[in-house]
């Protein structure tokens, strides 16, 4: 608002051609940073949070989160919260496709849900997606 106070004074000393031209201008601006947030907005409802419970070795295993970065929220702030949280470790992975992912040891995926959906409400219940890995099982001889 600073800066359409600023413009509003310096019309003063302007032509009238002048004038209009940047009232054309502060318009354009204006709408083009709406259109800049309505598109954030967009992105963010569609933006998936995915938990997925991988299995390591026989009956162990780890929680897999991935897509909290969409929502604009720190990574490793959180895995430290996770950490506490369950009382296990927890860290920031980087993923093959280049983005980051957090690792939490131990099957915690319904209570992790259940955790996302009351301590973060930027993140739509909705957004928020379980997913069970299983490895393929070897074909019997």
């Amino acid at each position: 608002m600073l800066i359409l106070d600023a413009l509003n004074a310096n019309m003063a000393a302007l032509s009238v051609d002048a004038q209009k031209r940047a009232e054309k201008d502060a318009a354009k601006k204006t709408a083009k940073a709406e259109a800049a947030a309505q598109k954030e907005a967009e992105r963010k409802a569609e933006a998936m949070v995915l938990i997925k419970r991988v299995e390591r070795n026989k009956r162990k295993y780890v929680t897999v989160v991935s897509g909290l970065e969409e929502h604009g929220l720190e990574l490793k702030k959180i895995a430290k919260e996770m950490g506490k949280k369950f009382a296990t470790g927890s860290s920031v992975t980087k993923t093959a496709a280049g983005g980051e992912e957090i690792t939490v040891q131990g099957d915690v995926s319904d209570d992790l849900y259940d955790w996302l959906t009351e301590t973060y409400d930027q993140i739509p219940e909705d957004n928020i997606d379980c997913i069970e890995d299983k490895p393929k099982k070897k074909a019997q001889a």
